[in-house]
């Protein structure tokens, strides 16, 4: 048993503290999540769940240390403790496309109080094509769509998707040390980048996969039905060719594929504004102020596509959402039986 107090917080304990609480209170689920920048993101999936019965509290797993991250949430606080009131919230990472063929893959996907993302981090979220535009409206107060996010994002998706497939295979097969998932992230940044004329960064990218995807199918000739099968996995599990960037490293679309693209889309916005300024301003004063307002009023970047919330139409946060919803049913079955009060559960181990 570990000395410190925080050590001994199990599910059983946060649901002995609800017991003590009058009836007409609601009940406290803990939630704990890998990172500060997650809290808001999974406030985002809980709260339509929050009712007159029952409330959540999303924190992180220690308030003692600076630990952060997966294996601090699962290995080292939480694996013996979740249950019915405390869950833990992960990114699914490639740990969903595994399958469970490794320890951490199992536990992630076999406990009922384990809750992943589906698609890599909550980073894919955010860059959800279709939320997009908004955050450029967001940023710079312009409504003008010059640009067509949903489109190149599916053939971003669609030039990445057969190197996409290798990658996985390596991690499912033991061989990430010939291609890593900072070798995949290396072949698939798109470089240089025109709003007005994207295809050229397609076309480039697309060379790149496809000579490392032939390089790939001469080092492992015998990868070939294996690599199939694969495919049609994936595709059972929600990953399509077109949806590809969702399941790829959450920090490399973030900020090699989504913000320097947002970066000169809202440059364009932000100069069409200015001109527009310059244009019906009366005097050279009225323009002054008009821009000095304008520039004020801009937003950054990074910080609107963090509170981005377009993924919640997504198929994939509708499946989280579904996960939660199915869990919380059935502790409501459990406690409607006679003995399901307090303990009568303890706390399940992953």
């Amino acid at each position: 048993m570990g000395k410190r107090l925080r050590e001994n917080i199990t599910s059983r304990y946060v649901e002995a503290a609800n017991s003590l609480t009058s009836k007409k209170a609601r009940r406290k689920i803990v939630a704990y999540v890998e990172s500060y920048d997650d809290i808001l993101f999974w406030r985002t999936v809980l709260d339509r769940f929050e009712d007159e019965t029952r409330f959540f509290e999303v924190m992180l797993p220690s308030r003692g240390t600076l630990k952060r991250g997966k294996k601090s949430v699962l290995m080292n606080f939480i694996s013996e403790n979740v249950g019915r009131d405390m869950i833990a919230c992960v990114d699914a990472d490639y740990d969903y496309l595994l399958q469970g063929i490794t320890p951490t893959s199992a536990k992630i996907l076999n406990s009922p109080y384990v809750f992943h993302t589906y698609v890599y981090a909550i980073e894919n979220y955010q860059c959800y094509a279709s939320g997009l535009h908004n955050v450029c409206v967001m940023v710079t107060l312009n409504d003008h769509a010059i640009f067509d996010f949903e489109e190149y994002m599916r053939q971003y998706s669609l030039a990445c998707y057969p190197l996409f497939v290798w990658s996985v295979w390596m991690y499912r097969t033991g061989n990430y040390n010939d291609f890593s998932l900072t070798d995949f992230c290396k072949v698939i940044d798109p470089g240089g980048f025109n709003v007005f004329h994207p295809q050229s960064s397609i076309d480039h990218l697309r060379g790149k996969v496809m000579r490392k995807v032939h390089y790939l199918q001469s080092r492992y000739p015998k990868a070939k039905a294996s690599y199939r099968r694969l495919q049609q996995e994936m595709e059972q599990l929600g990953v399509t060719p077109e949806t590809t960037y969702l399941y790829i490293q959450g920090h490399h679309i973030f900020d090699t594929v989504v913000v320097p693209i947002l970066n000169k889309v809202c440059n364009k916005l932000r100069m069409e504004r200015e001109n527009e300024i310059n244009r019906t301003s009366v005097h050279r004063t009225q323009m002054r102020n008009e821009i000095s307002c304008y520039e004020n009023s801009i937003e950054n970047i990074g910080s609107m596509l963090k509170k981005s919330v377009g993924y919640m139409a997504s198929p994939q946060f509708r499946r989280l959402q579904a996960d939660v919803e199915r869990y919380l049913e059935s502790c409501d079955q459990r406690r409607q039986k006679p003995g399901g009060g307090p303990g009568a559960e303890g706390s399940q181990a992953m």
